[in-house]
């Protein structure tokens, strides 16, 4: 989802990518004090109701609202008080990659070639404050999410793009006078919703798994301000949101087990500080005052030399692969890189090992070559710019003959960061002294989470005006396929004007084909080749530099139950079901 932990969207030392849902079935029990047993169990599996929970965030998100948000974090937190169409089972790696249904009674069913998916959503749903959940309220949460991007501009806009009557104009719900909404979604009955596509995709299910198909009652709709109060149709409602500061959860009294075969309601409260220093969330971890660690980005760099070198407290860690990429985005658009012959040198003359180091180390992930990270089907293990070192010293041969080859010269770029992660912020001083050497001189600019999309990196404007040349990224599967992962940083289609996550701005007719026919094949294993064809196309573009397949290190709290770390939301613990162990 997803953009780095924070999908969309998402670099830091962080998990985040898409979702999981709730403890309840699918994996086996890990041992408590053991390295790692998050990611092959449930560890501290329990059923034991009562008390707070205290999650902790560095900073605050762009937005609570399920419709609005692109960050892996954001969807996992969400589904405490909202529910999806579908959702991933609680288990432990791969296994957590499985879909089952949420709002919806089963799978979607399939018809007209894969253009026609229909969902029944359970009966006997009610909103936080006892009013019936319809389908007719999913409909419009998928408009107001996809169609108002003058309003809500932070989400992915896959339904915007494959929607059948996009076409005709459709501005959305806070434009549409004639209150008649979308054609091309139909809701017969109270429990039935109707999706017609422009064309095949054969992997719809994964995408009415992202938030933005939570229902949204139109009357209660606010929109920007939705965040401030969301209308749960969870197991947990708003209690009280200071923005910038605190959200309390408390239990949806109108909740029915019966309902909802994920989640568990275990806690009577559950309580996030924001904007809190990740030192301190550290410490609080290791004290026991907090629980888990919102973004899911993992320990920093002190707390991480200190875990590791603590036997005791090294067994309550999990370092686990997260379908994510640390990554360098380089704009085609923005002079001198909208010459193919510049990117490749920057290609060459990164300091992957460096990166690496700046990063956090081999423990944060393996040096990348590839756009898709190897634990997405379709990853191929290639590297089209190979680096040659001689001791720790970088050879520039390569690099320098394609930036004469560019004609470029002396040239200045700005490279942006955000500036909470200071793994990010160090490794884009990394590059900025690999780059000096061959003449490229980059200044950073360093700018919030909460803004780095919706007002800065996201926006293609800002970046053109600001001689942006260069953007900090990690990135995680919006659902983990080949095309949950590439579409949204590859499709000339997903570019967008504020919240974009295609921040290279690769608008590549052939890249776009591929993708495009490769989700409509209904043969899996043929769509996982043509992914790797892709992901090889991509780096002969040169719009991204791979630097590190993304791990992260977190602390699990002996104080928590139910802590599963799983693929599915880039190795951060499954928030759905998290209890307070007595």
């Amino acid at each position: 989802m997803r953009r780095s932990v924070p999908v969309a969207v998402t670099a830091t030392i962080t998990s985040a990518g898409l979702l999981l849902a709730g403890c309840s079935g699918g994996g086996t029990s890990g041992s408590s004090g053991e390295a790692n047993a998050a990611t092959k169990g449930i560890v501290n599996a329990s059923d034991a109701k009562g008390g707070t929970l205290n999650y902790a965030m560095s900073d605050s998100p762009e937005s609570f609202d399920p419709g609005n948000t692109y960050y892996a974090f954001v969807y996992n937190f969400s589904r405490l008080y909202a529910r999806s169409l579908t959702a991933f089972k609680a288990a432990p790696g791969a296994k957590g990659n499985e879909l089952t249904p949420d709002l919806a009674e089963s799978m979607g069913k399939s018809s007209d070639g894969g253009k026609t998916w229909t969902y029944k959503i359970r009966k006997g749903l009610k909103y936080d404050d006892g009013s019936a959940i319809t389908s007719q309220d999913v409909k419009y949460a998928v408009e107001r999410s996809n169609f108002a991007r003058d309003t809500l501009s932070l989400g992915p806009n896959y339904f915007q793009q494959f929607l059948k009557d996009n076409d005709d104009g459709y501005k959305g719900p806070y434009k549409d006078k004639s209150k008649a909404g979308l054609k091309s979604i139909e809701t017969p009955d109270d429990q039935t919703i109707v999706f017609h596509l422009k064309k095949a995709f054969a992997e719809f299910d994964y995408l009415v798994s992202a938030p933005q198909t939570a229902p949204v009652p139109q009357d209660k709709d606010k929109g920007a301000d939705y965040t401030k109060h969301v209308v749960s149709s969870g197991a947990y409602k708003f209690q009280d949101y200071q923005e910038g500061k605190q959200l309390t959860l408390v239990r949806n009294p109108h909740w029915d087990a019966k309902t909802d075969p994920l989640r568990k309601q275990l806690p009577d409260k559950i309580v996030l500080r924001l904007k809190v220093a990740q030192s301190t969330i550290d410490k609080d971890l290791l004290a026991g005052n907090t629980q888990v660690d919102m973004a899911g980005k993992g320990v920093d760099a002190q707390t991480q030399a200190q875990l590791l070198t603590n036997s005791k407290e090294k067994g309550n860690t999990d370092n686990a692969l997260g379908q994510r990429l640390n990554y360098m985005a380089i704009n085609t658009n923005v002079a001198p890189f909208d010459n193919v012959e510049c990117r490749k040198a920057v290609e060459y003359a990164v300091d992957k090992k460096a990166v690496q180091t700046s990063l956090g180390g081999p423990i944060r992930g393996d040096l990348a070559s590839t756009v898709l990270p190897t634990d997405i089907a379709g990853y191929q293990k290639y590297d089209l710019y190979p680096q040659k070192y001689s001791g720790d010293k970088l050879d520039l041969t390569e690099a320098k003959k394609h930036w004469d080859k560019c004609g470029a010269g002396k040239t200045n770029t700005t490279i942006l960061a955000r500036n909470d992660r200071q793994e990010e912020v160090d490794a884009a001083t990394s590059v900025i002294d690999s780059l000096k050497k061959i003449g490229v001189n980059a200044k950073i600019q360093q700018y919030p989470t909460s803004k780095y999309f919706s007002d800065y990196a996201g926006v293609p404007k800002f970046n053109k005006k600001n001689n942006v040349g260069l953007m900090m990224m990690q990135w995680g599967a919006d659902f983990p396929t080949g095309y949950g992962y590439l579409q949204q940083i590859l499709h000339g289609k997903a570019i967008s004007q504020s919240g974009n996550s295609n921040l290279s701005e690769l608008d590549d007719p052939q890249i776009n084909k591929l993708l495009d026919d490769a989700v409509a094949n209904p043969d899996k294993a043929a769509r996982e080749k043509e992914y790797a064809e892709i992901d090889k196309k991509a780096m002969e573009q040169a719009a991204i530099v791979p630097l590190t397949y993304f791990k992260v290190l977190n602390y699990r709290s002996p104080k928590a139950t139910n802590l599963v770390s799983t693929s599915a939301y880039s190795g951060q613990y499954d928030y759905l079901n998290i209890g307070v162990k007595k």
